[in-house]
């Protein structure tokens, strides 16, 4: 290992890190890997080696043909039952939700399987972008069932849709869930301020109001998110 190396590139993080601190905000661009690279009087691969473990740490954010910007913040959450705004909270973060869709629609088909519904038959839709400080976490699509849910689209939707179905009598107990990796579709991209195609984190989720519920899910949603946003993490034990 060179060792003078190492300590030079954790200086230099260190020193980006002070630089971030002292005069740039969240969104805000890097100098670029030139002008570092005078700054601070290293070569320029010991200001990428800095630059991906801040990217990687989430305090930088990459955006291809642009540049390496402040980013708004990591979230890390674990895998565990609890709505968006107590997860960004448990995380540090301030939560907000902007309402792009509420209506009633006939759902995808595999929505529609999900929910029980006969084809053709009716769901809502509720599309909503979420932010943790102001910046776009993710867009969450939720199908529920009408008749389950009398009056719901007149109602508050900006808070938590899990207070809400408790509202009406139908508290989630319990949910299934996917995650996978994917590319963001181009609207869902505009929402998130990504570029089209850029990776995300897909969440596939089935809620159930009772604890062992064998029938059809309260609610069926897809929830995108910013891969350089959000991180899932997990603790294992060997049983």
């Amino acid at each position: 290992m060179d060792t003078a190396g190492e300590l030079k590139h954790v200086w230099v993080r260190k020193q980006i890190q002070d630089l971030v601190a002292a005069s740039l905000r969240p969104g805000d661009a890097l100098l670029g890997e030139r002008q570092l690279e005078e700054q601070f009087g290293v070569s320029r691969i010991t200001v990428r080696r800095a630059i991906s473990d801040l990217v990687q740490d989430g305090a930088l954010v990459r955006i291809k043909g642009k540049g390496t910007f402040v980013s708004h913040g990591l979230v890390r959450s674990t895998l565990h039952l609890a709505s968006f705004n107590e997860d960004m909270r448990a995380a540090g973060f301030e939560p907000s939700t902007r309402v792009i869709t509420a209506l009633t629609a006939v759902p995808p088909a595999a929505a529609a399987e999900h929910l029980g519904l006969a084809a053709g038959q009716e769901a809502y839709q509720v599309r909503r972008l979420r932010l943790a400080n102001g910046a776009p976490v993710s867009v969450d699509d939720s199908w529920l069932p009408p008749h389950l849910l009398p009056g719901l689209l007149s109602g508050d939707l900006t808070g938590s849709l899990y207070g809400v179905l408790a509202a009406f009598g139908h508290p989630v107990q319990h949910v299934e869930q996917t995650v996978q990796a994917a590319a963001a579709l181009e609207e869902t991209a505009a929402l998130l301020d990504i570029a089209p195609g850029a990776p995300v984190l897909l969440f596939r989720r089935r809620s159930f109001t009772g604890p062992n519920d064998p029938g059809p899910p309260i609610e069926y949603s897809i929830s995108t998110y910013r891969s350089d946003r959000y991180q899932v993490s997990m603790r294992l034990g060997l049983g």
